[in-house]
């Protein structure tokens, strides 16, 4: 195995939540590919096709000359237009096409992932054009695809894999995400102390800490007297960080304590995911 032991956590992710994909998808008939999903605007068939599209990048495939309908209410962002692109153009194509599909593309990265031989630092074309680490694309898949697995299982109703390699990718992706959400979005006040107090399949503990600059850092020790609390489930964490819930769909399942209007700013800026 050739593959750098920073990527090798990563790939194995990956490779776990596409299997599972493979596998839910496999049997589905003709009108479970349209099922709606979380996923804003996206059937069960767009998610495979967007898992489809973006290994199909990371292969170095081009991308496909498509034009895009203009009544795509869900697509507003050159982000969202960009994404679209792999998702729209197999919109009519049948359960048959999806699959041979996906079970091609998956044989083709894996290949590429036992042949893979560069450093993680090298430099790789990402979305829109730009210029990331193969360290940073292997983690957005790793990210992106369990993610999109939890859709499709929803969708579905199949739940499952939440405590997965992807699982954990995903935990440290959202985490790192938060002292933006806590210090900026939110506008947590200055020398302050946040607590995220998550259960279930994958359990943390992280406190926010926002300097006298206004800079937010996150930590595992505990904090005496936050200006917020918040406990929630790690289904849920996952959901509203990745914009598939809003805070008022899911009141029931967040308790905050302490300052109420701080701990409503950082829910309400608590979406990650373009």
């Amino acid at each position: 195995m050739s593959l750098h032991p920073t990527l090798q956590p990563y790939a194995d992710a990956w490779t776990h939540s596409i299997e599972a994909i493979s596998e839910m998808v496999q049997s589905l008939v003709e009108g479970e590919w349209n099922r709606r999903t979380p996923c804003p605007g996206w059937s069960v068939r767009d998610i495979v096709s967007h898992v489809i599209g973006l290994d199909c990048e990371m292969l170095g495939d081009p991308r496909p000359i498509h034009a895009l309908p203009r009544d795509l209410f869900h697509v507003a962002t050159e982000h969202q237009r960009y994404m679209e692109m792999q998702v729209d153009v197999r919109r009519h194509h049948t359960a048959p096409e999806m699959t041979a599909e996906l079970e091609y593309t998956v044989i083709r990265r894996n290949r590429q992932l036992r042949n893979e031989s560069r450093d993680p630092g090298t430099t790789v074309r990402g979305p829109l054009s730009t210029q990331i680490t193969l360290e940073q694309a292997y983690r957005a898949r790793a990210f992106d695809v369990w993610v999109h697995e939890q859709d499709l299982r929803t969708a579905l109703g199949r739940p499952g894999n939440l405590d997965s390699p992807g699982a954990y990718v995903t935990r440290d992706v959202l985490l790192a995400a938060l002292p933006k959400v806590v210090a900026k979005d939110a506008d947590a006040p200055r020398s302050s102390a946040i607590v995220f107090d998550v259960h279930g399949p994958v359990e943390f503990l992280r406190t926010v800490r926002v300097d006298i600059q206004g800079r937010g850092t996150v930590e595992t020790a505990p904090a005496l007297g936050p200006a917020a609390t918040l406990t929630l489930d790690w289904e849920t964490y996952v959901r509203l960080a990745c914009g598939r819930v809003t805070p008022q769909a899911v009141a029931d399942r967040v308790k905050t304590e302490g300052d109420q209007d701080l701990a409503a700013a950082i829910l309400h800026n608590f979406t990650v995911t373009p």
